[in-house]
């Protein structure tokens, strides 16, 4: 039996206090997650993190380091995630992009506001990849090489 980690990147952004998310259709019902995704073909790490949160907030990004590398077996589906979480500060928005499927909207909370939400992420490292963040795992982008 072949087995293989599926490849996904996420993104923290945080402004103003307040951090970007997205509130997704899951399984589960309307759940919050960071901008995240898969890897795709002929694309890196950072390429793949800026895509994400593009196609599912409308928000262009800037990359400023990484939070931390991780693996993650979905309860619910027995998928094990190989996630690179990233940092970045926002840009600009375009509102006129349509959100990816699945993707019900793109909304900033407060650190508060998720931990009062937080049986409504979609796994624990939601909230990890932020505590981490605001803890001061914050690595360099050159840490990574391709």
């Amino acid at each position: 039996m072949e087995w293989y980690p599926h490849v996904t990147v996420a993104t923290v952004v945080e402004h103003n206090g307040k951090f970007l998310l997205v509130e997704e259709h899951s399984k589960e019902g309307l759940v919050f997650n960071q901008p995240a995704g898969h890897l795709e073909a002929e694309e890196d790490l950072p390429e793949a993190a800026i895509r994400e949160t593009l196609e599912e907030t409308g928000w262009h990004i800037e990359l400023l380091g990484i939070v931390g590398i991780g693996l993650y077996t979905s309860p619910h589906n027995g998928v094990t995630y190989h996630r690179t979480t990233f940092f970045g500060k926002p840009l600009s928005q375009d509102t006129s992009l349509p959100l990816d499927e699945g993707i019900h909207q793109a909304l900033w909370l407060s650190y508060e506001e998720i931990l009062q939400q937080s049986d409504r992420m979609r796994s624990h490292l939601v909230i990890e990849a932020i505590e981490r963040y605001r803890s001061g795992h914050k690595y360099p982008m050159d840490m990574m090489y391709s």
